[in-house]
């Protein structure tokens, strides 16, 4: 199937992860232009050298999405090299895990303006044109924890929220302009985030690695843990011209994981 996307320009937020660089990587080989943002320098330049030995073309930016007063450059230095932005992927790395109570209000702040606040910022400065184009791709990768609370995560679970709300109420207000805005939701996809959470759960209650992460896949109806290239191939799905009359979703990929309709 013909995307039909060859020759847009992408920004993936987090290209160095596991899933922004599978993301960054699948778009690539739609023939789309990539720019790569990351505050990891060594990880933004493994995800370049593999898109451009698949001859894919891509730019990077170390980019602490924390500093929006950045956001402008960033874009502007991206407009210059590639061209508009046509499709966004605002994909941030998560907070610490924490309960829901007894976390210092500053370190609620800190996570808000990281994860919520920076991509708005981001969002609003490439949309504009998105919309006078007549043609944007706006997709937030989140978290399965919007449907059903991940225990110990519940500032991930409540600050990945406000950008649901968000991104419902930007799908309503840009659909017009042929700008669509979707929410994709990974379940455990086998990430290092995801490695971490099962080793944090094996400290936290005093148990071995193998048990917890043979708990976790019991509770997959697929009885595995999904891939980054999985999941990238939804987000590049979304991102194409196949997928014109998709806004306001949330996707999940999550190999059956989450019970509720």
């Amino acid at each position: 199937m013909d995307l039909k996307i060859s020759g847009r320009v992408a920004l993936v937020l987090g290209a160095g992860g596991g899933l922004g660089s599978a993301i960054s990587r699948q778009l690539a080989q739609e023939g789309v232009s990539v720019a790569l943002a990351d505050v990891d320098e060594q990880a933004l330049a493994a995800t370049a050298a593999s898109i451009e030995e698949d001859g894919g073309r891509c730019i990077t930016h170390c980019w602490e999405l924390g500093d929006r007063a950045a956001a402008d450059r960033h874009v502007s230095q991206i407009e210059q090299q590639f061209g508009p932005v046509d499709i966004l992927v605002n994909n941030t790395g998560g907070p610490p895990p924490s309960e829901a109570s007894g976390v210092d209000p500053e370190v609620w702040a800190k996570q808000f303006n990281a994860m919520v606040l920076s991509v708005i910022a981001i969002t609003d400065r490439i949309l504009p044109g998105m919309r006078a184009r007549k043609w944007g791709r706006v997709i937030t990768s989140s978290s399965s924890g919007i449907i059903a609370p991940i225990p110990n995560l519940a500032m991930s679970n409540a600050l990945r929220m406000s950008l649901v709300g968000w991104s419902k109420s930007l799908a309503r207000e840009v659909a017009a302009d042929n700008v669509t805005v979707n929410v994709i939701l990974p379940g455990r996809i086998a990430t290092s985030r995801i490695r971490y959470l099962d080793v944090m759960k094996a400290e936290r209650q005093n148990r071995p690695l193998d048990a917890v992460i043979s708990e976790s896949v019991a509770s997959i109806p697929m009885a595995r843990y999904g891939t980054p290239a999985e999941y990238a191939d939804v987000v590049t799905f979304l991102a194409s011209e196949r997928a014109s009359y998709m806004t306001g979703s949330i996707v999940r990929v999550d190999g059956g994981y989450l019970q509720s309709v």
